[in-house]
């Protein structure tokens, strides 16, 4: 996965509380077997509305979304975090974030962010007022700043070393690729082995 340190981008105002992961990516679009190709179906139902936020054009090209509180809700489908984050989005702030969701965007390099509850307001009222005004998300100084804005966030250590390195499961394995061949090599030939192929 992408590291993540500093990000600046715009974000897109979700001044919604209690987004379950249903409302994220519906259940009809999770057909495919790939982790590619959700984005178009982010917030399906909600972009039948042509005033939806996302659908509006000084909103194009998001890459930050600042959310109401308990964002993520729901269900765990890792769906909802692919959705976003083939839509473009590198990062996801709000007051509360649900606990599996939050772990899912860690797993692929999407940073959850959580902000005490009147800064989320502060920024999602600026970002709402001024669309184009650029928010930086530094993962190196936890801190979230625009214009007229700071606010730090906290995230443990080594959830943020992952990140900082792009670090998946996979990745962290494979950090210890030549003790794993060590490991294997001297098992008895008749204990079972793992393989990496590829």
């Amino acid at each position: 996965m992408r590291p993540f340190r500093i990000h600046t981008g715009t974000a897109l105002p979700l001044d919604r509380s209690d987004v379950d992961t249903d409302q994220i990516i519906p259940a009809e679009h999770l057909k495919r077997i790939e982790r590619t190709g959700f984005g178009p179906f982010l917030f399906a139902e909600w972009r039948k509305d042509p005033s939806f936020v996302l659908n509006r054009p000084e909103y194009a090209g998001a890459s930050i979304l600042v959310a109401g509180a308990n964002f993520g809700s729901g269900s765990s489908r890792e769906h909802a975090v692919w959705a976003l984050e083939d839509a473009g989005f590198r990062a996801v702030i709000a007051p509360s974030l649900a606990d599996i969701f939050r772990t899912n965007c860690t797993k692929v390099g999407l940073l959850p962010v959580q902000l005490p509850p009147d800064a989320a307001r502060r920024l999602m009222d600026a970002v709402t007022e001024d669309p184009v005004s650029p928010v930086t998300v530094d993962l190196e100084a936890n801190a979230v700043t625009a214009p007229g804005f700071e606010a730090a966030f906290d995230i443990d250590d080594f959830t943020r070393w992952r990140l900082l390195e792009g670090l998946d499961d996979i990745g962290i394995t494979l950090r210890h690729e030549e003790a794993i061949t060590a490991f294997e090599a001297a098992r008895p030939s008749f204990l079972p082995t793992a393989s990496r192929s590829g």
